[in-house]
């Protein structure tokens, strides 16, 4: 048993920081309600922490490759830990943002050390087991995520957060305990200029998206730094071409299987969990729903998703990438499309097909995204491939809030003007943050039955083309894969057994 340990290290942070991309979103009614957020500050507590993993965990792998995984990995785990505890006591919004964002800086070190620390760990078929458990750990973090945020939250959102402390310390002291050191001999120095421009580029694309919600789109707080970002990114690209050893060999993308195995993880995490923060704001501040309530309203998504990908994930593996993530990102469309039934007089019982549907199409193209990515490229560049699909992963969950957030304000604010509301924008914007029962307590009582079920449609309208979007993005992922990745790449052949999915010969792999 005590082989094993390792494992349970590796596990138990790897749980940990991928369930608090999801755990957040139940608890952001009461957030919003605790410190008076703004719907732009909610968007921001989800995506900075998706922003800085998907930044910088291509950048965390090359420090462990120099530094030592073991190292790294302690290193984010303490980050993380103090970062939590500052989340749990922070007293307004923008110390909560910036704990996230150094939380994201955290579970970057964790993520980019994980494969590579359970492959030095193990060998032979013990290393496929222990790839098999820590797929289902990353199966169930995102499934239970919903879940467990509404249960913690009856005690307070606080609590989310400093569930992560003793979590934090066991993983600690079982790592240095039974976790031995890894690096790779000869290691680059890392791409600081590259990690650099790639962070900023990417923050200001997110940040333009996330201002066009609340300012509009013919502000320049909004289209300055989209603009800006895009043309950092672009600068990025041509350096990292001309990089002896840059953070992601831009060459890759040369490839048609890389490049839509890259769009459809993008896509897969923007059309299946980007909609969970509206979702959940909805069934709590409008549907009246505690926070336990509106958790469990998603088990049909936790549980099809962990039991399809936990039962089926070995033999899903046997058949082509393409196929496999390709028609489960059509899947997540068509349970999108089924979500967009919600109306203003509906309950969450409307939700229960779509949820289910979507959950089978997470259970079968998620766990195949990594394997698949190797399968794209070379056997040297296994652990970029790597690094990459989780950075695509987490900049899809990222733009997905930001894209939606002007999706469903623009249609709440159009439906408010037609139902004759005084300052649609600025009601709108309330709505979103969460605020329906106190604009609905604030007003006569003889107009609050009125504002109810005019809120109500507002608010179901902007849901409803949030998931036609999410749906539309769904089954273009789906297509995209379809006609984008073919066969595997030399090399990559003997990656194709399902029960390692990194190779032994790249001990780099991140």
């Amino acid at each position: 048993m005590k082989k094993w340990l390792p494992l349970v290290a590796v596990c138990t942070g790897t749980f940990m920081l991928l369930i608090d991309v999801t755990i957040v979103n139940v608890a952001l009614p009461d957030m919003a309600l605790d410190l008076g957020t703004s719907f732009g500050q909610l968007q921001w507590v989800v995506d900075v922490y998706a922003l800085a993993l998907a930044a910088l965990v291509l950048g965390a792998g090359s420090l462990a490759d120099l530094y030592g995984r073991r190292r790294i990995y302690l290193t984010g785990l303490v980050l993380f830990a103090v970062a939590s505890l500052s989340c749990g006591l922070a007293p307004g919004a923008e110390l909560l943002i910036v704990a996230r964002a150094v939380q994201g800086i955290g579970g970057a070190a964790m993520l980019a050390t994980t494969i590579a620390l359970i492959n030095t760990s193990y060998e032979g078929r013990e290393r496929g087991t222990a790839f098999g458990v820590w797929g289902a750990v990353v199966g169930a973090a995102a499934a239970l995520g919903p879940i467990l945020g509404g249960a913690l939250s009856e005690l307070s959102w606080r609590w989310i957060f400093f569930v992560n402390l003793p979590i934090s310390v066991l993983a600690v002291v079982l790592t240095v305990l039974v976790v031995r050191e890894a690096r790779q001999e000869g290691a680059p120095r890392p791409d600081l200029v590259g990690i650099a421009l790639f962070t900023l580029g990417a923050g200001g694309v997110v940040f333009g998206l996330v201002r066009a919600t609340s300012d509009g789109w013919g502000r320049p707080v909004a289209w300055a730094p989209l603009a800006a970002g895009l043309l950092v990114l672009a600068g990025w690209v041509v350096i990292e071409l001309r990089r002896e050893a840059p953070m992601l060999d831009v060459r890759l993308f040369r490839s048609r299987s890389f490049t839509g195995i890259m769009l459809g993880a993008l896509l897969l995490n923007a059309a299946a969990f980007s909609n969970s923060l509206f979702l959940s704001l909805w069934l709590q501040s409008v549907l009246g729903l505690s926070p336990l309530q509106g958790g469990l309203v998603f088990i049909p998504l936790s549980l099809l998703s962990f039991s399809i990908a936990a039962g089926a994930g070995r033999w899903l593996q046997t058949f082509p990438p393409r196929l496999v993530v390709g028609s489960g990102l059509v899947v997540i469309g068509i349970g999108s499309f089924l979500l967009a039934l919600v109306d203003g007089g509906s309950s969450w019982t409307v939700l229960v097909p779509g949820l289910a549907v979507l959950g089978i199409g997470v259970g079968v193209a998620n766990p195949s995204l990594a394997s698949a990515a190797l399968d794209t490229v070379p056997r040297e560049r296994s652990g970029m491939a790597s690094g990459a699909v989780n950075t695509a992963r987490q900049l899809g969950f990222a733009l997905g809030v930001a894209v939606l957030g002007s999706i469903f304000t623009a249609q709440t604010a159009s439906t408010l003007r037609a139902g004759g509301a005084a300052d649609a924008d600025a009601t709108a914007s309330a709505l979103s943050g969460g605020q329906a029962g106190q604009l609905v307590g604030q007003s006569p009582p003889e107009a609050r039955g009125q504002l109810t079920e005019l809120f109500a449609t507002a608010y179901a309208d902007g849901l409803r083309d949030v998931f036609l979007a999410c749906g539309v993005a769904g089954v273009l992922g789906g297509l995209l894969v379809f006609w984008l990745v073919r066969s595997a790449a030399p090399g990559a052949e003997q990656r194709r057994a399902p029960k390692a999915p990194a190779p032994q010969a790249e001990p780099a792999v991140r």
